[in-house]
């Protein structure tokens, strides 16, 4: 019996640069559905010439219509790049961090960047070790979002290779930093519990000499002062950014029998530590004692109770740290301002009982 030959892959076709698929879409055929040269659609695909928005739209129907995905490879050894991008977080596992990679990964990926992620775990060792990492891997820029590593090193970096870092304020040539009003957050969260008639209002740190820990800690201490209220260093526990240590600071201050009718936790998932401890010990909250939080992460809405928490966009400061550094390395000064900081308002949080 002849052998039928099988029709399901096309076979290839000899292109100038070896075979390649039939069915495969070239650039030229972009430009040409587009009305525009080759290296005009080009440049429109690489963002490296202002045009109209009609031309840009054209070619950006040109590719839906064809699917076109430019390779990588050839594109970035045009531009003299490599089209990625180092990104250093310290817990990927995090809820916090996965919603800022995601604005980040989003963001890169409509510029046709792609982001190699690599996470420091709050050890300044780490963090070295991960931007000599990316740095020798050639990326184009790095964001540091968040860190420990001290702000003469981040300088030194930046010397090397773009970078933006978050979490604090600092200025070097080739750096940009963008940091959340996390002293003003604090002074927000402060001012609700306030205003609910609490006055014995414990707070759970972060870790010691964390910059968002201590913006936090800063607001909380002007928002008593602000009231009149004499600052107890007996309701300062720290803790350690995650529920655990949230857990912990609940049993250390009733252990110690320190009165206390509200919390106002680092972050969110600190609060929801604080919360399982308090329901392990027989207390209701908000009945006996309100908690409140700090990012507003999206399982807040879902927990038992809802949480009241101070809320930063974490997906939108990861897309706006992504688009900092594409700026930074296309040679601009970014101009990239943050959404302010807002107090959501759910069951965690009541009027003190009298």
């Amino acid at each position: 019996m002849k052998k039928q030959k099988s029709k399901a892959i096309p076979p290839p076709v000899r292109g100038k640069r070896g075979p390649r698929p039939r069915n495969s879409v070239t650039l030229k055929m972009v430009a040409r559905e587009a009305g525009v040269s080759a290296s005009t659609a080009s440049r429109i695909i690489n963002r490296t010439v202002n045009v109209s928005d009609e031309l840009r739209l054209a070619v950006e129907a040109a590719i839906a219509k064809f699917n076109f995905r430019p390779n990588a490879a050839a594109r970035g050894l045009a531009l003299g790049k490599t089209l990625t991008i180092g990104v250093v977080s310290q817990a990927m596992d995090s809820p916090f961090y996965g919603e800022g990679l995601r604005g980040i990964e989003h963001r890169l990926q409509q510029r046709g960047y792609a982001p190699l992620f690599m996470s420091g775990n709050w050890q300044e060792k780490e963090e070295i070790r991960c931007m000599e990492e990316l740095i020798n891997r050639g990326v184009d820029g790095i964001i540091m979002f968040a860190g420990c590593l001290g702000d003469a090193a981040l300088k030194a970096y930046a010397r090397k290779v773009p970078i933006v870092v978050t979490g604090r304020l600092l200025r070097a040539k080739g750096l940009v930093s963008m940091q959340v009003d996390d002293r003003n957050g604090a002074m927000v969260a402060m001012r609700h519990l306030l205003d609910l008639g609490h006055r014995r209002i414990a707070f759970v740190s972060g870790f010691e000499n964390h910059p968002d820990a201590n913006e936090r800690l800063s607001g909380y201490r002007s928002a008593l002062a602000a009231a009149g209220i004499a600052f107890d260093p007996q309701l300062v526990v720290p803790g350690d950014f995650h529920e655990e240590g949230g857990m912990q600071a609940v049993y250390q201050l009733m252990d110690a029998n320190i009165p206390f009718t509200a919390m106002f936790c680092v972050n969110d998932q600190t609060a929801y530590g604080a919360c399982l401890a308090l329901f392990r010990k027989g207390m209701r909250v908000p009945d006996d004692v309100s908690v409140i939080g700090f990012d507003d992460l999206p399982s807040s809405t879902y927990r038992v109770p809802p949480l009241t928490s101070v809320r930063q966009s974490v997906q939108q400061l990861g897309d706006c740290s992504a688009e900092a550094i594409l700026q930074l390395i296309a040679g601009r000064r970014p101009q990239i301002t943050l959404p302010p900081v807002e107090l959501v308002v759910r069951e965690s949080t009541s009027r003190v009982a009298r």
